[in-house]
């Protein structure tokens, strides 16, 4: 049968922790013993490089000598991490006779505590124990947090007003478009809706795992052709939220990269209506990196420019300078810029951009859909229309464009 263990949270707030040991036991043991404040005292002679960086950062002292009797004198809390038995075997009998809990890292039922397997979601520290079978707990703990991340575990003090329910507006960002890339938090939230407002390039997917008494509101906005209003969807917002019913503004890619998602915060602000922020993966990285491009890379590119294609090359209401963007050697990201690459490419030709410059358009990146054209600057135009390529894509403009995985700069 085995060993019973009695599971308490302790305030090791400004109270001393003595970690024998510095390799990589230790290295997943102080994250959280920082996080908890407490004055963590490493003893090692060696230590990982990330152990010693915590170090360097003041997060931890760091005594760099071998263990030795007497070091957990005043201590509330140790841990035995090394990698010799009888090192920890002697730590643990120093804490018996100081009277002073200590887990054992490589013999569990050894020491007189035992660390359960930890997670966390949305402020709730989740910890489960089973003696000393750290696999099954860790495997019920992962099941757990999955759930919980998922909504299929209730959470009833998550993202909750006073009155228990959930509150405002969540403006969560999607992700590229694979409903498997929106972030656990995104996820959750959504299935917590009561309404939904979304955009075309959201994972539309997550529709259908929706409760039929979720009402969704198309927000979709076509470039350069039908498109519902802002302020129309700031009604749809506001309207919504103040009758009492949680609303999730799903969005394509990250709220806040030409999504206009601030715009909406703004207007809910003005409304008294709270907003929970949600960042997605945008879709000016992913995009190109589910297609083999990297947007930097050592010694070819150490800057990249995310520049929307909206507004053409030109136009008076333009706020990008083109001729800066002639001039620099790195990436240049495009977004929204299918039907009007031709302008785009020759306003760069003409600020200095070499015609050979190597050019990737990726068209409905992480979907099922997904093409690329590789092509350069002066020909991309023609070889994108050849191709067939539509909205939505990300067009990839710099050194970067012509790498290949296998290829050596």
């Amino acid at each position: 049968m085995a060993e019973e263990h009695y599971l308490a949270g302790l305030d090791l707030e400004g109270r001393r922790v003595v970690v024998i040991g510095g390799g990589t036991v230790a290295q997943r043991r102080l994250p959280r013993l920082v996080r908890a404040g407490a004055a963590v005292e490493l003893v090692s002679p060696h230590t990982t490089p990330s152990v010693s960086a915590m170090a360097d950062a003041g997060e931890i002292t760091w005594h760099g000598r071998r263990y030795a009797d007497g070091d957990l004198a005043g201590a509330w809390y140790a841990l035995a991490c090394t990698d010799d038995p009888a090192v920890n075997a002697a730590v643990c009998a120093e804490a018996e006779r100081e009277k002073v809990f200590c887990v054992r890292a490589d013999a569990g039922a050894e020491g007189s505590a035992v660390t359960p397997a930890t997670g966390e979601h949305d402020g709730l520290l989740v910890g489960v124990l089973s003696g000393g079978n750290h696999h099954r707990s860790a495997t019920v703990r992962d099941n757990l947090l999955d759930g919980l991340r998922a909504g299929t575990v209730a959470d009833p003090g998550a993202d909750l007003d006073t009155s228990g329910e959930p509150a405002g507006v969540a403006l969560v960002g999607g992700g590229p478009g694979d409903p498997e890339l929106i972030t656990v938090r995104g996820r959750r939230l959504l299935a917590r809706a009561d309404v939904v407002v979304v955009d075309r390039l959201a994972p539309r997917e997550l529709l259908d795992e929706l409760p039929p008494h979720v009402e969704v509101i198309d927000a979709a906005k076509i470039p350069y052709g039908r498109a519902a209003s802002q302020d129309v969807i700031n009604s749809a917002l506001v309207d919504n939220a103040r009758a009492g019913r949680f609303v999730v503004r799903l969005k394509g890619g990250d709220p806040y990269v030409f999504g206009r998602g601030f715009e909406e915060v703004l207007a809910c602000a003005e409304a008294g209506v709270p907003v929970t922020i949600v960042p997605g993966i945008t879709s000016a990285f992913a995009v190109p990196a589910v297609a083999d491009v990297p947007v930097t890379h050592r010694g070819v590119a150490h800057e990249v420019v995310v520049v929307s294609g909206h507004v053409p090359p030109g136009h008076e209401q333009s706020l990008t300078d083109w001729d800066a963007l002639g001039r620099m050697r790195g990436t240049i990201v495009l977004m929204m810029g299918v039907e009007r690459i031709g302008q785009f490419a020759d306003a760069l030709l003409a600020a200095g951009r070499p015609a050979g410059t190597p050019v990737a358009m990726i068209q409905e990146g992480t979907m099922r859909g997904q093409r690329v054209v590789r092509s350069t600057l002066k020909e991309i135009a023609a070889d994108a229309a050849e191709a067939g390529i539509r909205p939505p894509a990300v067009t990839v403009i710099g050194p970067v464009a012509g790498l290949a995985p296998g290829q050596r700069p």
